[in-house]
């Protein structure tokens, strides 16, 4: 399978999970962590628009700052890093994600506007909790009045304002409950 090539400027969804479907996250302090990597690697190379951390996998949606082999390198040394990390604070060997981070480019701003709502649903989706009580999402970072390690601004701008990226997320997650109560 040939990778998407990260270019400048335009927009991706990055995800990967744990080797054979396994946690590469088993405690907050982890998750944590991971985050402080990615302001530490990302920072000047990617705005992050979303991002998603749950047990056994990871969600970002970001934009490309630098050229494509400084961001691809900037990842691989934030994949390495919290890799060789855990490893060590698991007393394990070995691969910790799968092969290759996955990167889909989002080519309209409807699709971007629809993976960042996909991102920080996905508590709800995987586990059946209320996305917005999750720490370790990006969502709550959109809404707060500090500086975070998310491109706010930005975001809000795609969704118009505040109200209307709230209601999407709303609106979506009642798609997702209704789904939960047919099941």
């Amino acid at each position: 399978m040939k990778l998407e090539t990260l270019q400048k400027e335009k927009f991706y969804h990055i995800y990967n999970r744990g080797i054979n479907s396994t946690a590469i996250f088993v405690s907050n302090e982890n998750k944590s962590y991971f985050l402080k990597l990615m302001a530490k690697h990302l920072k000047d190379k990617a705005a992050i628009y979303a991002y998603c951390l749950m047990d056994n996998h990871f969600h970002f949606v970001i934009q490309v700052v630098e050229d494509e082999k400084i961001v691809t390198q900037a990842f691989s040394n934030l994949f390495n890093a919290y890799a060789k990390a855990f490893n060590k604070q698991q007393n394990r060997t070995g691969s910790l994600f799968e092969k290759h981070f996955k990167r889909i480019k989002l080519n309209s701003e409807e699709y971007l506007k629809n993976v960042i709502v996909y991102v920080h649903l996905n508590p709800t989706s995987h586990l059946n909790i209320d996305f917005k009580r999750f720490p370790f999402s990006s969502y709550q970072s959109v809404l707060a009045h500090e500086e975070t390690l998310v491109a706010k601004d930005e975001v809000l701008t795609f969704f118009i304002d505040v109200e209307n990226y709230i209601f999407c997320h709303d609106a979506k997650q009642k798609v997702l409950e209704n789904k939960f109560l047919l099941e």
